[in-house]
């Protein structure tokens, strides 16, 4: 027993090397006084500073966070919306198993499928109108796209612990829709509403292969940036870059891991 139990302690530690290692080598030379190679000669922050003194890479933050802040707005609002109303009404048994598959489907089909998908829906909306033309417009309603499935199905899941047992005790007290909505359903399912939506942040915030394929060229993003400047050489400020936005979303995961616990509780 006792083997076998070093062996899964071997075996968890080895791969948490293997996962976080990487990450921990790339602070590491954030914060290296050395511009090429891996020696190591003193520390620095001077690589932030210049971050921070580069108009592009303030540009691509700019677009990133209007990004990911309209994006999660609009998703947390529809994935809401969508969650209640597949969990509350009375769809027939066939019906409701075909929206849970439908809704299910942004979130099991591949990145570069969906973006294809998305570049073929925006050639025939350019078509219609000019305002769809690569960019930021687009980049928008794409994350949007995905993004609202992840919300529903975190709402979805609150929905279901919840239970109908609260509104129906509301109904009971002549609590019509609106005021039963206004201060019953949506006060309880709050916690599921935050998580969602920082999920939902974090989707955005991360993703690239969506962005990648909707972008403009006045659209670019922090993932974007650094696509690009790592295919032609790894310099100290991508590294700092890229432990800024690793920090940035370790936190928000350590805060919807915090809300979820929460909302497990409840």
């Amino acid at each position: 027993m006792k083997k076998i139990n070093l062996l899964l302690g071997i075996s968890a530690f080895s791969t948490m090397a293997f996962l976080y290692l990487p990450l921990m080598a790339v602070a590491f030379f954030s914060v290296n006084d050395s511009k090429y190679g891996l020696e190591w000669k003193g520390f620095t922050l001077d690589w932030y500073t210049k971050l921070f003194e580069n108009e592009l890479i303030l540009h691509a933050a700019w677009n990133t966070l209007v990004l990911a802040l309209v994006s999660t707005l609009v998703s947390t609002f529809l994935g809401t919306i969508l969650a209640i109303g597949m969990d509350r009404f009375p769809w027939p048994r066939k019906m409701n198993a075909a929206f849970d598959m439908i809704m299910h489907l942004p979130v099991i089909i591949p990145d570069i499928i969906f973006a294809a998908a998305m570049v073929v829906a925006f050639g025939f909306l350019r078509t219609l109108a000019p305002v769809f033309d690569p960019g930021l417009l687009n980049m928008i309603i794409a994350h949007i796209t995905f993004q609202t499935a992840f919300v529903a199905l975190v709402v979805r899941s609150r929905l279901a612990g919840i239970g109908k047992e609260i509104e129906e005790a509301a109904r009971d007290l002549y609590a019509d829709t609106t005021y039963m909505l206004m201060k019953v359903t949506l006060p309880l399912l709050t916690p599921g509403i935050v998580a969602g939506a920082m999920l939902a942040f974090t989707l955005s915030l991360d993703d690239f292969v969506i962005s990648f394929f909707t972008a403009g060229p006045d659209s670019i993003t922090l993932p974007l940036y650094i696509y690009a400047a790592v295919r032609r050489v790894v310099t100290p400020q991508i590294h700092a870059l890229s432990t800024l936005v690793l920090l940035v979303t370790i936190i928000l995961v350590i805060c919807m891991e915090r809300i979820t616990r929460r909302v497990n509780k409840k």
